[in-house]
């Protein structure tokens, strides 16, 4: 919780809330209102803990009801919320607050996308770290409420051998074996780019192999070469018209950053009533 207030104390101070000008020469200190949360588009939810505490945070007074939860689908003009209180606090609030809740709720609407597309495969939608300073945690709670899974948290959540640590290391093969003797205890994961790095990293038998930019005849092929103890990803240039492709290759996770760092927010509404 120490987290999030400070990244709504942030946002609120961005968008100077204390210090709307318009709401304070048009309204009434006295003045009460309501307001709905509106979809206005079909998607997926995510992001309701932090716009209530927005809300809070801006006026004691104010009163949610909330009739949806995160991770529920909504359709467009499905009530999400009803608010009142204090009319120059609910305007105070409104754009930091649909600005967590569009934005969160596009990541859980686009992982949905990906989701749906790989159905039935076996096949699991994972996130990156390619997320926004400050909203990680959010965005990839986001993720899970959309049906996908969780990558690494950040740079202690697990290791992640890429190109630049196996020229630091000498091979791939020395880099996986640094970090597996290293003795912090995490998984593994060596990025391969070709056939050969594939091969050389069964050998060392990694926790994770992830392959990045490969074809999905490329993936196929590898999948037939790497043991089932070894957990197989790709990853780079899979969108929603390939994803199943790759899905069906037998690979067991999609690694998108798109769901996180391109996700188009879900256009929701807000619009009050004076009393």
């Amino acid at each position: 919780m120490d987290s999030l207030s400070t990244l709504v104390k942030l946002a609120l101070a961005e968008d100077a809330a204390a210090t709307d000008l318009t709401a304070q020469a048009t309204i009434a200190l006295e003045q009460s209102g309501s307001a709905t949360l509106t979809a206005k588009a079909n998607g997926v939810l995510s992001g309701i803990q932090v716009t209530r505490y927005v809300f809070e945070s801006v006026d004691k007074n104010i009163t949610q009801t909330w009739a949806r939860q995160d991770g529920d689908d909504v359709h467009a003009s499905d009530i999400i919320c009803r608010i009142s209180g204090p009319l120059r606090s609910l305007l105070a609030a409104e754009r930091t607050a649909l600005n967590f809740l569009q934005h969160l709720s596009g990541i859980a609407t686009l992982t949905r996308a990906f989701v749906d597309t790989v159905a039935e495969t076996g096949c699991a939608i994972a996130d990156t770290r390619k997320t926004t300073p400050g909203l990680r945690h959010l965005e990839k709670q986001a993720v899970l409420h959309g049906g996908g899974v969780n990558h690494r948290m950040d740079l202690a959540s697990g290791m992640l051998i890429k190109e630049n640590h196996i020229v630091a290391a000498g091979s791939l093969s020395q880099a996986v074996h640094l970090c597996s003797e290293s003795g912090y205890d995490v998984w593994v994961d060596v990025e391969c780019e070709t056939m050969d790095e594939v091969r050389e990293a069964v050998s060392v038998c990694p926790d994770i192999i992830l392959l990045d930019n490969m074809t999905p005849e490329a993936v196929r092929t590898t999948r037939a070469i790497v043991p089932k103890t070894i957990l197989l990803e790709a990853s780079g240039n899979i969108t929603l018209s390939n994803a199943r492709e790759y899905a069906e290759t037998g690979v067991d996770r999609l690694a998108i950053g798109a769901i996180t760092h391109s996700a188009p927010a879900l256009d929701i509404s807000m619009r009050v009533k004076a009393q």
